[in-house]
């Protein structure tokens, strides 16, 4: 399994259809395997986006909002969409790993306690 994640620094991209970078993992046996990539794209294009994830064998696409007409269009090439997510990449992987990750969810990072004062 593969899943691509929209990228926005190290957050969600808040839109599709503008994202220029993302973030592909191969996921097997619930674990990652490998490293994770992360992908340059030339300019926002949610066509080139669909393209691209048809290319790389994604089954799960996990962004921010999307067009009904490209969320239908992954739907039909049997890509899962979980979108309308907000907060860390990261953490929206390690969610949808574990198969909890709904649409809508606003995710929070934990704040890393060790390096507090």
């Amino acid at each position: 399994m593969k899943i691509l994640i929209t990228l926005h620094n190290n957050d969600i991209a808040p839109r599709f259809d503008l994202t220029t970078e993302v973030l592909i993992a191969r996921i097997v046996r619930g674990k990652i395997s490998g490293e994770p990539r992360t992908i340059l794209l030339p300019g926002p294009s949610s066509d080139e986006l669909c393209s691209l994830a048809i290319k790389e064998e994604v089954s799960l696409v996990i962004c921010g909002g999307i067009e009904d007409a490209h969320f239908q269009y992954l739907n039909w090439k049997k890509i899962e969409v979980i979108d309308r997510i907000i907060g860390s990449a990261k953490e929206a992987l390690t969610l949808a790993i574990a198969k909890t990750l709904q649409p809508g969810a606003i995710i929070w990072t934990r704040p890393d306690r060790s390096t507090t004062p």
